[in-house]
């Protein structure tokens, strides 16, 4: 019996640490416009999804900010389209909204995803390519993403496989930004900052966008 009370304490420890790690949802009422207003009309709920139906919408940004995190989601695209979710999202030059950029794009259709290289889904877009391997549903199915950020550290997961990830604290980091489309943005990417679910036009689907802290 003498060792029950501490049983009983590892137990509890351990339910609070289970507690703590299970991921919250996010949906459209976390996010704004770049304006800080709600989110217009051609992004729809619809049950668990959240339906980019067309041009114009604009992206949305996270009214919370981030620094190291989990972050898992569903996604689809119309045949050609183009997409994607960025992180560490922050107001640069005071003018515009920038992050790390998770690719979501047709690889087979669309012009800038036959680039190849850091341009196709899944990459850490204009910075470091994904996995040639990568196991990418056909457009028109739903592919399940998953981004970990974790001090400095970031990794880019589809369908269970990790096929991207770099370390931000290192110089290779620094020589690729420096080679990129980023190169002029000062403080691009600072460690911290919002969530963006982008558009560019084309029709697309989320579903169970779901985040925690680490």
């Amino acid at each position: 019996m003498k060792f029950l009370p501490a049983v009983t304490a590892l137990c509890f420890l351990a339910a609070a640490s289970l507690h703590a790690a299970d991921p919250a949802p996010l949906t459209l009422s976390d996010f704004t416009t770049a304006n800080g207003e709600a989110p217009g009309p051609l992004w729809k709920p619809e049950g668990d999804v959240i339906h980019l139906t067309g041009k114009g919408g604009g992206s949305l940004i996270s009214k919370a900010e981030f620094t190291s995190f989990e972050l898992e989601w569903d996604w689809k695209l119309d045949k050609g389209g183009n997409n994607g979710i960025k992180y560490w999202v922050t107001k640069i030059g005071g003018k515009e909204w920038l992050g790390i950029e998770y690719q979501m794009i047709d690889d087979n259709e669309h012009p800038d995803a036959k680039r190849g290289d850091s341009h196709s889904t899944a990459c850490i877009y204009d910075i470091k390519a994904a996995s040639k391997d990568k196991p990418l549903k056909p457009i028109g199915e739903w592919n399940t993403s998953k981004i970990i950020v974790n001090n400095g550290k970031i990794q880019h997961w589809l369908n269970g496989m990790l096929v991207a990830e770099a370390d931000t604290t290192t110089d290779d980091w620094k020589t690729r930004i420096a080679a990129s489309k980023f190169k002029a943005k000062a403080d691009f990417a600072p460690g911290h900052g919002k969530i963006m679910l982008t558009e560019h036009g084309d029709e697309t689907w989320f579903r169970n966008i779901r985040i925690k802290a680490l």
